[in-house]
């Protein structure tokens, strides 16, 4: 197994393995990756965030493909009308469909995965993801408990550790964060670090959306349905 960006891991964590049906709302999941992808170009060096906007400061393509493909779609540094770089919250909504079929077609392109297609009634086809002969997830579902238990000693594992808790998927990786006191941990590091803090902001306008009668409760909390 190579080095895995964020996005995938968190990819990897929210897919059961055997089955490939998502523990957490797509929706919601969507929102994760999209903040993950931005938090990933952080960590290499190539964006910054500063009241609120996020920039690129470095456009040199990275090595990895998926990392590159974001990179690139974020506006240059002077090319927007609206000032320099995105806001992440509008960015994550808008984006986060894009970037999880982006993160599906580059771990099923590295054996990471593999696509089995399905019939909703029958009748309508859907995509599941399990995981391929060699599994990649159990190595960071190990990494992701491993952090946990060393109470979060390195960004990397901080940020994966939010974005779990950001999109609902943190209980279901650890049982001890299902209780609201064992979760006050994670919602420091959320409120700590801009870019899963801009997943939970994305995520809570859904559920108020949803409870007001709204359209914008799609994710759901649990499982997917197993539709695609």
């Amino acid at each position: 197994m190579t080095e895995l960006t964020l996005p995938e891991e968190l990819l990897l964590l929210a897919l059961d393995p055997v089955t490939g049906r998502r523990h957490c709302g797509r929706r919601y999941l969507q929102y994760g990756l999209a903040g993950a992808a931005l938090a990933e170009l952080e960590l290499q060096g190539r964006v910054a965030e500063a009241d609120g906007r996020v920039t690129v400061v470095n456009p040199l393509p990275p090595q990895d493909r998926l990392s590159a493909q974001i990179l690139a779609s974020l506006p240059a540094p002077g090319r927007s009308r609206f000032g320099d770089g995105i806001r992440a919250r509008p960015w994550v909504r808008r984006t986060g469909r894009e970037v999880e079929e982006l993160c599906v077609h580059q771990l099923v392109g590295r054996g990471a995965l593999r696509v089995e297609t399905r019939r909703l009634l029958g009748l309508i086809p859907y995509h599941r993801y399990p995981a391929a002969a060699e599994d990649w997830s159990a190595p960071v579902r190990g990494r992701y408990a491993a952090s946990v238990s060393a109470g979060f000693p390195d960004r990397r594992g901080r940020l994966l550790a939010a974005f779990t808790l950001a999109i609902g998927l943190a209980g279901v990786l650890n049982p001890r964060f299902r209780s609201w006191r064992a979760r006050g941990a994670l919602r420091a590091l959320v409120r700590e670090e801009w870019a899963p803090y801009a997943v939970h902001r994305a995520v809570q306008q859904d559920k108020k959306s949803s409870s007001s009668g709204g359209f914008g409760g799609d994710g759901g909390g649990g499982g997917d349905g197993g539709g695609d």
